[in-house]
């Protein structure tokens, strides 16, 4: 774990389903925290099965030496008519993560989205792109809740995410270059980039100065491969078992770990592997994600 470059955590999602709900429904947060500290892992997201009360959280958290990263908020900038209240929500935000020590605020547009809009129907089956009028309202509510967040000591990063308006590679480029450098980071997530038809270590090294927040993920890309010639959508690629963690799938990390050390990136990384627990045991597929990244960094290729 020493030898890393970065601040390594893992995300409650490998045990319990966040998009895919009975995915480990009947795990506990004990088991989860239990199993990161044993892997020698210290950081983690917030995770739904976590405790909401601070105070509880908090104690969980410190006596197994974990620290609380950060938590992920769906917003909906696009429309104009949801922007305060959808403020409203990101102060509140905002103020839970600062009091629990985190740093960064992992902000996602839902506008659009098959999943997770409210004005979609169950009918639909596409993601609706944002029109020149989408943009820039979500440009313009993503900056100001970038001035939130600063007001709380953290920063907003944006995820770039399968299944939304912001998941292909020029539509990353277009957010960034819509918004407050800042104000608005980026949450470089490996497996997401490649779910959205980009490379990976491209999109790394081309918005590097905006990453403020790493997720490490995988993909199997015969699964995705069969699922888009199935029409699936993103939540049934989940189900069909689309993500692990690195090392598993066919993201080559070398290079994207050799670029993070090389450029002196400090900040958290996440180790991702949104898949079915009782399939993929979580705590045997992180054991195996992080010998394979320190492995990396003994090669001697001088990654470190």
């Amino acid at each position: 774990m020493a030898k890393l470059p970065f601040r390594l955590g893992a995300h409650p999602i490998n045990w319990v389903g966040e998009d895919v709900k009975e995915h480990g429904d009947d795990t506990t947060y004990e088991r989860i925290l239990d199993d990161m500290a044993a892997l020698g892992l210290r950081g983690t997201e917030m995770g739904r099965k976590y405790p909401a009360d601070p105070a509880v959280l908090r104690e969980e958290l410190s006596r197994r030496g974990l620290q609380l990263v950060s938590q992920w908020k769906s917003v909906l900038f696009s429309d104009p008519a949801y922007r305060k209240e959808e403020l409203e929500a990101y102060r509140r935000h905002a103020a839970f993560l600062r009091e629990m020590g985190a740093e960064v605020i992992s902000t996602c547009e839902i506008g659009g989205s098959l999943h997770f809009d409210p004005r979609r129907t169950p009918h639909e089956k596409e993601v609706l792109r944002l029109d020149d009028a989408g943009w820039e309202s979500l440009a313009e509510g993503l900056n100001e809740a970038g001035v939130i967040a600063r007001e709380y000591g953290l920063k907003l990063t944006y995820h770039h995410h399968g299944g939304t308006v912001v998941e292909q590679g020029h539509e990353i480029g277009r957010l960034l270059e819509m918004t407050d450098p800042a104000l608005v980071h980026l949450l470089f997530d490996t497996g997401h980039a490649y779910y959205g038809g980009a490379d990976p270590l491209s999109v790394l090294q081309k918005h590097y100065d905006r990453i403020a927040y790493v997720h490490l993920k995988d993909i199997r890309p015969q699964v995705l491969e069969e699922a888009r010639a199935e029409g699936a959508d993103f939540i049934t690629c989940i189900r069909k078992g689309v993500f692990t963690v690195p090392g598993d799938g066919c993201i080559d990390f070398a290079p994207i770990v050799g670029e993070l050390a090389a450029r002196g990136y400090g900040g958290w990384a996440m180790l991702e592997g949104e898949q079915d627990p009782a399939a993929h045991p979580p705590y045997d597929y992180a054991k195996q994600a992080l010998l394979y990244l320190e492995g990396l960094i003994d090669r001697k290729e001088g990654i470190a």
